[in-house]
């Protein structure tokens, strides 16, 4: 809460509160984005994934959210709980995170938005069958899109364009992570995918026994993302902040302080 307190200042358009792995934190990601939204004033997008629900289990959730005033989902399958390597629905489950939105759209009236992967999913077995089925998630009632980090502004235009071409219409967000950790943002990145550019690796390989210089340099980098990110057309920037505030509000009173960008075109992650 502390966290919620300082970034609201930088009016975000949402703050999401995300699932541990493996539905882990199930309660108490239901009961912080309740508290927020009651306390803070502020839009909040609960992160829900499919992982170890029935549907059910699901609709009891998600029944919770809707008389606590909540609106808005961010609808995930999660990944495979601690220890497992592959994700397994249970009975009455969810296989995907478009079962998950064909619920949610069918018996709620909730603002439903899905992720997106500018290079590609793990799992998927190549970039068009990625697209494909997130055609099918939006087909199925996804309203917004917010992507996977990135750290190649590129990705994410070259991504844009062709989900585009596939038809699909729902607004893009690109995810942004400042750096503020050589480790963490290592192992992230080999979990996701996501590719550091040569530059950008070398300058952090430098900097690896400086915890404040690898901070700075994030800080930096993810400035210069977001200036030419908004620039070129992307509708806002949905921050991972690692419920820590000091590299978001950084970057976003950066932005603020040295560009014409309207308050609310940011939205902080808290997760």
């Amino acid at each position: 809460m502390r966290t919620v307190r300082t970034l609201r200042d930088l009016h975000p358009a949402f703050v999401s509160v995300t699932y541990g792995a493996g539905g882990s934190t199930r309660a108490r990601t239901v009961e912080t984005a309740k508290r927020i939204h009651r306390e803070s004033g502020l839009t909040v997008v609960a992160h829900i994934t499919c992982v170890q629900s029935t549907r059910d289990e699901m609709r009891s959730l998600l029944g919770e959210l809707t008389e606590a005033g909540i609106q808005n989902i961010l609808a995930l399958r999660g990944d495979p709980p601690k220890g497992e390597t592959v994700f397994v629905a249970p009975e009455d489950g969810f296989n995907t995170s478009t079962e998950l939105v064909r619920l949610l759209k069918a018996e709620f009236n909730f603002c439903v938005g899905g992720g997106c992967y500018p290079e590609t999913h793990i799992e998927a077995p190549d970039a068009q069958t990625d697209l494909s089925r997130l055609e099918g998630k939006v087909r199925a009632g996804t309203d917004f899109l917010i992507t996977q980090m990135f750290f190649d502004n590129d990705h994410y235009f070259a991504f844009s364009e062709l989900a585009r071409r596939q038809g699909i219409t729902a607004p893009i967000i690109p995810g942004i992570i400042p750096i503020t950790n050589y480790a963490s943002i290592t192992k992230m990145t080999s979990m996701s995918g996501a590719s550091i550019p040569g530059p950008l690796r070398e300058a952090l390989d430098a900097r690896k026994d400086e915890p404040e210089a690898v901070a700075e340099l994030g800080v930096a980098y993810a400035t210069a993302q977001c200036v030419d990110l908004l620039a070129r057309g992307a509708p806002g920037i949905h921050f991972y902040t690692l419920n820590k505030s000091p590299a978001t509000r950084a970057v976003v009173s950066a932005l603020l302080a040295t560009q014409n960008f309207r308050a609310g075109n940011t939205a902080d992650a808290l997760g």
